[in-house]
């Protein structure tokens, strides 16, 4: 023992083992060997010695809390834990049993009994600044962030230079949103420590709490040049980069934390997030998974991972991730309206309205609960019920730009056009906003007085949108005003026919100088559009009359009367709500069967995209022409339209395209239609040539295709007229 004091380790281990050759059950050889174990960093060693010196001599409380530090050591916190116990339940009460006691709890998340522990430290050792340190780590975990700054100060109190102490008051700070304070006491502890990248690291999260990323960004970098397989580090420096918009960047971020450390779960989480960001679903989604895989329990995670699932059409899937985030914590708001959002792109509205009234049951002032259901209930057609709801959403929380856009649309549902148009701007503020590519700036709104000014009208939203509402093109001209109007590229010969007196151009396209401007939907709004002043002047669009020559000259040769047929919307995999509305709108060649038995009928394919596939295998009986591959624009489209006896389509945009070259079309809609299809007729005041058929329930396209077959037979039977 003399050899072990004078740090002669060798000589002592040799005559501690010549000692336990002769004795080899002697209590004090082997405690004080394991101790030697543990001082050469043979800590397995150090365990084996210690519990063989422990079961001959339980009582002895040195002995139990030596090992309970080599188990300690080790990271078998729970087993340190029990020895510790058993030291300090004898006769004993040592200030360093109970300080890594303390330890030890905290590392197996038994916080209240950590903290318990220090607190008997500190009561035995009132200046153990350690304690006093690990004791707001404690506080920190459990939340109580204040009561932690406070711990952190005493520990300054006695040791003015325990640069830790300084970095994690910082960080205590910050998580009481004094973000100035914070950066101050960060800036200590790199000044007392300025090798520590921990402290760089530390620094840099909180630059990024004060919107300052870039400077964050310098921190983590400094971090990173000190110690470039800090993978901590990595993760926050992509947050910077996600904060500074450089998304590339912050990817390759996380890419390197993730190749350091596979378990950092945060490096998984925000990695799927940036890529959800990026519309790169397949990545996000893999994101989530690893993630949840490390951390199973974070619902936010189960709430991203559901979002990613309904953006790609993955509902049941989606649900099935928001159930696991409700299962967690059954009083998770943004998970049972998600849940409802998926039911109701499912069309189960009356499941969406239990997930919303849930919400609204534990927080009756949820706008996003509110505003869901009102959502809801248009679909369902209760439109005054929906009103209540947004009513509700917008006086929860004011300025609401969702609520309002919604509210617009049930307000055009009901026919009431003047308020609806007037909310409707409000698509504009969206978090991702329509039409505000010019934003308000020489925006027309009906004043002032535009004749012989320049006025650029441009397009927004879908082609149906553009078809629709160029119709006021026109209208604007006659107020003596030189009108150019933007429209996309498909649109553009088609549209350069309608008036000569109005300039057409591209999509990307604006006129080098103009005094007002206006996106086409807001039209309506600046002409004050009642439901009694809808312009259907129809037609208001026309085919090159060459082009329908050719076309009703091929056609001449075919029997029967020539009805053309959409299925289906083109696919906007870009814009997940919009393509969730696609879907409920659009069926498939197949519902289109019963035509086949119908005699005296011509059916021609004017599908395109995707679903135009299906014309390669119609239905049993059913022959199909299909010259599509020849229609490459609008202009063609409408040339072999106009040389058609009828169209019948779902709600895409050759419902628009016949309605505005008044050819007859009919119109096949989903249960939760459109507001510019009404509720209670069949024909609509936009396009006097339209015949609705809606679908009765959701989902119900059987039932409308039957409609519409017995109006055909009548039609080609002479009883009806298209």
């Amino acid at each position: 023992m003399d050899l072990h004091r004078l740090g002669r380790l060798f000589e002592a281990e040799r005559l501690y083992d010549a000692i336990l050759r002769d004795e080899p059950n002697h209590f004090q050889a082997l405690h004080m060997l394991g101790l030697l174990a543990r001082q050469t960093d043979r800590a397995e060693d150090c365990v084996a010695l210690l519990e063989r010196a422990v079961t001959l001599q339980p009582n002895s409380s040195p002995a139990q809390s030596h090992l309970g530090h080599a188990l300690f050591t080790l990271g078998r916190f729970e087993e340190a834990v029990a020895r510790y116990d058993k030291a300090l339940a004898l006769p004993s009460d040592i200030p360093e049993v109970h300080f890594f006691r303390a330890a030890a709890l905290h590392r197996t998340r038994r916080l209240p009994d950590a903290l318990a522990a220090y607190d008997r430290t500190i009561a035995l050792s009132p200046g153990n600044a350690e304690a006093h340190n690990n004791r707001g780590a404690v506080l920190n975990d459990l939340g109580r962030h204040e009561d932690a700054a406070a711990s952190y100060r005493a520990a300054i109190s006695l040791r003015a230079d325990y640069a830790e102490a300084y970095s994690n008051l910082g960080n205590a700070l910050r998580k009481t949103r004094r973000p100035e304070e914070a950066l101050a006491q960060s800036d200590r502890a790199i000044g007392l420590r300025p090798g520590d990248v921990s402290f760089r690291n530390n620094r840099g999260v909180i630059l990024s709490d004060l919107g300052r990323p870039a400077d964050a960004l310098a921190c983590f970098d400094a971090a990173l040049a000190l110690q470039p397989r800090y993978a901590e580090a990595h993760v926050n420096r992509g947050n910077a980069l996600r904060d500074l918009n450089r998304l590339e960047g912050a990817l390759a971020s996380y890419d390197t934390a993730i190749a350091l450390r596979p378990d950092l779960v945060e490096a998984h989480r925000n990695r799927a997030a940036i890529c959800w960001r990026l519309r790169d679903l397949d990545q996000a989604l893999a994101g989530c998974e690893a993630a949840i895989a490390l951390a199973p329990d974070h619902v936010e995670t189960l709430l991203m991972r559901g979002g990613v699932l309904r953006d790609l059409g993955r509902y049941e899937a989606a649900l099935a991730s928001y159930d696991a985030a409700i299962q967690l914590g059954p009083g998770q708001p943004d998970a049972h309206c998600a849940r409802g959002d998926v039911l109701r792109d499912l069309q189960r509205y009356e499941e969406a309205l239990i997930c919303f009234d849930t919400v609204l049951q534990q927080q009756p002032d949820h706008a996003e609960a509110h505003n869901s259901r009102g959502v809801v209930l248009c679909s369902l057609r209760r439109f005054p019920e929906a009103l209540v709801c947004l009513d509700r959403a917008i006086a929860v929380t004011a300025g609401n730009p969702s609520a309002y856009w919604n509210k617009s649309l049930c307000l055009l549902h009901m026919e009431r056009l003047e308020e609806g148009w007037k909310l409707y701007e409000w698509r504009k503020k969206l978090a991702t906003p329509i039409a505000d590519r010019r934003g308000e700036r020489l925006l027309w709104t009906g004043q002032p007085d535009i004749e012989n000014r320049t006025i650029f009208l441009h397009w927004e939203q879908g082609f149906g949108d553009t078809l629709q509402f160029c119709r006021y093109a026109p209208l604007v001209k006659a107020r003596g005003a030189r009108v150019v109007m933007s429209v996309q590229d498909p649109l553009l010969r088609l549209l350069k026919g309608m008036d000569p007196n109005i300039e057409v151009i591209g999509e990307n396209q604006e006129p080098n100088s103009f005094d007002y401007q206006c996106p086409l939907m807001s039209l309506p709004a600046a002409l004050r559009t009642a439901a009694a002043s809808i312009p259907a002047s129809i037609p208001y669009l026309r085919a090159d009359q060459d082009q329908v020559s050719v076309w009703r000259t091929k056609l001449a040769a075919l029997p029967g009367r020539k009805v053309g047929l959409v299925w289906s919307g083109a696919p906007r995999h870009e814009l997940p709500r919009a393509d969730a509305v696609r879907r409920r709108r659009s069926m498939t060649l197949r519902h289109f069967a019963p035509l086949a038995e119908l005699p005296g009928l011509c059916l021609i394919s004017l599908q395109k995209g995707g679903p135009a596939e299906e014309a390669r295998t119609p239905p049993d009986g059913m022959v199909l022409h299909d010259w599509t591959n020849a229609l490459s624009d609008f202009a063609d489209t409408a040339a072999l339209m106009e040389a058609l006896d009828l169209v019948i389509t779902v709600d895409t945009a050759v419902a628009h395209l016949a309605g505005a070259l008044g050819k007859p079309v009919w119109i096949l809609n989903r249960f939760d239609r459109c507001w510019r299809w009404p509720l209670d007729r069949a024909e609509s005041a936009w396009y006097p040539t339209a015949r609705l058929f809606t679908q009765p329930a959701p989902g119900r396209w059987d039932d409308v295709v039957a409609e519409m077959t017995l109006a055909l037979r009548d039609l080609i039977e002479g009883r009806g007229t298209a």
